[in-house]
């Protein structure tokens, strides 16, 4: 009888210990077969983000700076300034490459004889508005003049003034030229400037080309002089 007795705890021990493996298995075969409800939720989230489309975001354009109103009024004052002095080179010219002052006559050489006049100017250029006559530069020469604050630019088509050459009188003007430089107004006739006074003293003149044609070169000479 006690050894029956001992068989039975013996039975029962062993069958507690077997339901407590068979439990603890399936616990264990439940946790490695199917994942927790965390573990779906993290690969939900990671197959989400590796699926959805990256979109880039949309860059703004950039805005110029604007400038200020002493930016823009300096800008324009340059652009001013600019203009003032384009202006100045186109009024002062080409640079003279000889200049001095003189007293100037005035004659229009047509070969009529109306004056006495003996034939065309010597540079075979027809008379004209601009021609002006040198006893001694080179024919063609192309020359500036100035006088009371008005300046006409010719070219030395003809020989003059003579022999008033050799008392500083060293350019003879077209009658045009000669009555614009004066008062600004036109000659009563192409062979008469209109006034009683018949010479410009202390004109300036620029030499600011060199004629090819016959002549010298340098300060005026008196008329025939070598």
């Amino acid at each position: 009888m006690h050894q029956r007795a001992i068989n039975a705890v013996l039975t029962g021990v062993t069958g507690t210990a077997l339901a407590g493996m068979l439990v603890a298995g399936v616990a264990a075969a439940s946790d490695d077969s199917a994942p927790s409800e965390k573990q779906f939720r993290t690969q939900e989230v990671l197959a989400a983000q590796q699926y959805e489309p990256q979109q880039k975001p949309q860059q703004e354009p950039q805005q110029q700076p604007q400038k200020t109103e002493k930016q823009a009024a300096a800008g324009n004052a340059e652009q001013r300034d600019d203009a003032k002095s384009d202006s100045r080179r186109e009024k002062q010219g080409p640079k003279a490459l000889l200049s001095g002052t003189t007293t100037a006559s005035y004659f229009w050489d047509d070969g009529s004889g109306i004056r006495g006049d003996t034939g065309a100017p010597a540079s075979g250029k027809p008379m004209q508005k601009g021609l002006f006559a040198s006893p001694s530069w080179p024919l063609l020469t192309k020359v500036r003049v100035t006088y009371n604050g008005r300046t006409a630019t010719g070219f030395i088509g003809d020989r003059g003034p003579g022999e008033p050459s050799h008392r500083g009188i060293m350019l003879d003007l077209d009658t045009y030229t000669f009555r614009y430089l004066l008062d600004g107004k036109k000659p009563r006739n192409k062979y008469h400037a209109g006034v009683g006074q018949g010479h410009l003293k202390g004109l300036k003149w620029e030499v600011l080309e060199w004629g090819k044609g016959p002549g010298k070169k340098g300060m005026p000479k008196p008329f025939g002089s070598r």
